[in-house]
């Protein structure tokens, strides 16, 4: 199971298209909104999220989601089941992605310690730690960022290619019309 977390002002095309991709690769997907269903987005769509914050199971976890996004970021951070949960996942070893200002999050926590990444312009100084990169994602040892909305197609390929496949990641991204 993927959980994709959703806090009010999330950027809607890095968690809704990052969504949408995952589940055209039959990934189990459950988006979670933090502090209820109906969570806004940064641009003011409404999006009915699978699940509230307090509903949330690591039971079968493969991955965390974590959009960008601002004031999604900061809510992000700002909620201690999404705290809890990353820390799980890190301490367990299962794959955490983060997109645009959300890379952040785990720099904050010295989950980037070491570890190639990137993030939205001016949110490196936010990656503790990290090797900070020059391409529009970057993979590293169970870690996987992106620099935002523009490339998060690429973004949602590479989790596919993680917990799936490169070849159904290749696949996907063609029948997409990906180049």
């Amino acid at each position: 199971m993927i959980l994709v977390f959703l806090a009010n002002g999330f950027e809607e095309i890095e968690a809704l298209a990052t969504v949408d991709v995952l589940r055209r690769a039959e990934l189990n997907v459950v988006t979670v909104g933090v502090g209820g269903k109906l969570i806004r987005g940064s641009h003011g769509i409404i999006v009915g999220a699978d699940i509230e914050d307090g509903d949330v199971s690591v039971e079968g976890l493969e991955a965390v989601v974590l959009p960008g996004g601002m004031p999604g970021t900061l809510n992000l951070e700002k909620s201690p089941v999404v705290q809890r949960v990353v820390e799980y996942a890190a301490a367990k070893g299962i794959l955490l992605c983060a997109i645009c200002a959300a890379p952040s999050i785990l720099g904050h926590k010295g989950l980037l310690e070491d570890k190639k990444a990137v993030c939205f312009p001016g949110y490196e100084q936010e990656l503790t730690g990290a090797q900070i990169q020059d391409g529009p994602v970057a993979m590293d040892d169970g870690v996987i960022t992106a620099r935002g909305a523009g490339v998060t197609v690429e973004f949602a390929l590479s989790i596919v290619s993680a917990l799936a496949s490169e070849e159904t990641a290749r696949k996907l991204g063609a029948s997409m019309q990906c180049r």
